[in-house]
């Protein structure tokens, strides 16, 4: 963000879209390490909002939940039955995410529709969060 915050100072506006994880805001064991690091990317993206947003600066977070990825085909063995079943059973909406999904959520946010939305962190995660 630091370059990034130095042009749009000079420029007088600009948006930038961390990506978290759903793990940012709620811990799950065996992912300490992980679950730290996207708490910090929420931190760091409240942070800077409330420094930058006299400046014409939107800064917010996205927080993708169980997204049909690289890291998702590793957390399930390779697409394991079993462990697909287990995970989806816990999104209200039954299904593993997909990418353009995530890409839709950043784009809003970077759009002029999204001009007062300062600091928001934003699940995109089929409903995980709501159950």
């Amino acid at each position: 963000m630091k370059g990034e915050l130095r042009q749009m100072v000079t420029q007088g506006s600009g948006a930038i879209v961390n990506c978290s994880s759903i793990g940012g805001i709620v811990g799950s064991p065996g992912r300490t390490a992980y679950s730290a690091s996207k708490h910090a990317i929420i931190g760091l993206t409240q942070s800077a909002a409330f420094e930058y947003a006299n400046k014409g600066i939107v800064i917010n977070a996205v927080c993708p939940g169980m997204v049909d990825t690289p890291m998702t085909m590793r957390m399930t063995n390779n697409y394991d039955p079993e462990i697909v079943k287990r995970m989806i059973s816990q999104a209200p909406i039954g299904r593993f995410g997909r990418p353009e999904e995530i890409a839709s959520a950043v784009v809003w946010l970077c759009s002029p529709g999204a001009s007062f939305t300062i600091g928001h962190v934003m699940a995109v995660d089929g409903g995980f969060l709501t159950r």
